[in-house]
């Protein structure tokens, strides 16, 4: 074999001259390459650790994310109604003018009218929740036809009531003596909502002989402005006596919220139980190392070399296995959210999140420290050692 044969590539050459840089990881690397197995174990620790760590917060977060995507107009929507003690069924002019008031520029104020009737259509009668309000637009979208901004006459339809009786636009349904053309069939809701289009007909509220609100629904334009709105009319509306009573649903969403939390922090703490656990049996291969290794170390602090030189070279040790195994964690992790994406209908938006690569981050950060602490004892213990008692024994 020529010697061109048997020289360094340039990256060897290259890679080679930067651990001669950095003495402590080249006799580092060196020391944990006499023993792969029992390295390799030692790091399938952390990466176990890593891995465990990393998938459970995420599949958490993503867990938390995916149900606040589906939930996330829950948030914007307040209701007030009378209060029951008060033996009140509807809102004063006065009540409904202030909360107009108070949602002006924050979202759209609804008076709502509800009752219950039976509705004669082309294809038979059923029964369906009727809804009085003028403005339709603020709180339901078309399937068919077009929901206007300000309701003056006619009918929009719920789609199970369109379905059984046969509706679509321009047809005619009769409600307890009267005729209302349909203008629109709405669509479905996904949104939790105490107001569901889907059996309901809506009218003007003059269609109504009582037409006095019993409740008013806000769609607030964000979460913070709904916060705003349901607590202002509780400060001025109940500053004296409790007048009406006020739903915010937001609080719904900050208990869910709250929840995933805590599951997320104790599915993170079952993965850090699993790290110190990977911690230990680092510690013990350190141990066993540096046992094995006191004549060597006792020879290198005789020809001079300082505790400091031989600590270091420990704790680089220790701390290779640390970056070694989290790098493996963090590369299964990788693939088994590949995988998570791969076989479940979760998007690829919550998949790639940001706040992901936090868990990633963590796990791999808190595998390397714990993989340095394991070290420290063994390389202390190893570095101070008396060279005279090392080559004794």
């Amino acid at each position: 074999m020529s010697d061109s044969d048997s020289s360094p590539g340039p990256d060897a050459e290259g890679r080679l001259g930067l651990l001669e840089r950095f003495p402590s990881v080249l006799m580092a690397r060196r020391n944990l390459s006499r023993n792969r197995l029992r390295s390799g174990l030692a790091a399938l620790g952390i990466v176990i650790g890593v891995l465990a760590i990393a998938t459970l917060g995420i599949f958490g977060n993503v867990l938390q994310l995916s149900a606040t995507n589906e939930l996330g107009g829950l948030g914007n929507q307040v209701i007030v109604s009378p209060n029951e003690d008060t033996g009140a069924e509807t809102l004063s002019p006065r009540d409904v003018a202030a909360v107009e008031r108070i949602a002006e520029g924050r979202g759209t104020a609804v008076p709502l009218v509800t009752d219950g009737a039976v509705v004669n259509g082309p294809s038979g009668q059923t029964f369906a929740q009727l809804y009085g309000l003028d403005r339709p637009r603020a709180l339901f979208t078309a399937r068919a036809g077009t929901v206007p901004e300000f309701h003056r006459q006619g009918a929009l339809v719920g789609s199970s009531v369109a379905g059984r009786l046969g509706l679509q636009p321009g047809s005619a349904v009769e409600i307890e003596g009267q005729r209302f053309r349909v203008i629109a069939v709405l669509a479905e809701s996904d949104d939790i909502t105490p107001i569901q289009p889907s059996n309901a007909v809506v009218l003007p509220r003059d269609a109504f002989a009582q037409d006095a609100p019993s409740q008013i629904v806000v769609q607030a334009d964000s979460g913070e402005d709904a916060s705003y709105v349901a607590s202002t009319v509780r400060d001025r509306l109940n500053a004296r006596e409790r007048r009406v009573s006020v739903f915010e649903l937001s609080s719904i969403l900050d208990r869910i919220n709250e929840f995933f939390g805590l599951l997320n922090g104790f599915l993170v703490a079952l993965g850090a139980v699993s790290l110190v656990v990977a911690g230990v049996a680092i510690f013990n291969v350190m141990l066993m190392s540096t046992t094995e290794r006191r004549g060597e170390i006792g020879v290198l602090r005789a020809v001079g070399v300082q505790k400091d030189d031989v600590l270091r070279t420990l704790v680089v040790e220790a701390t290779l296995l640390g970056i070694v195994g989290g790098f493996g964690g963090v590369v299964l992790t990788a693939v088994a959210v590949g995988a998570l994406y791969q076989f479940s209908p979760i998007g690829l938006d919550v998949v790639l999140h940001p706040s992901n690569g936090v868990y990633l981050v963590v796990a791999f950060a808190f595998g390397v420290f714990i993989s340095l602490a394991s070290g420290l004892y063994p390389a202390y213990r190893a570095a101070n050692e008396e060279p005279v008692d090392a080559l004794r024994d």
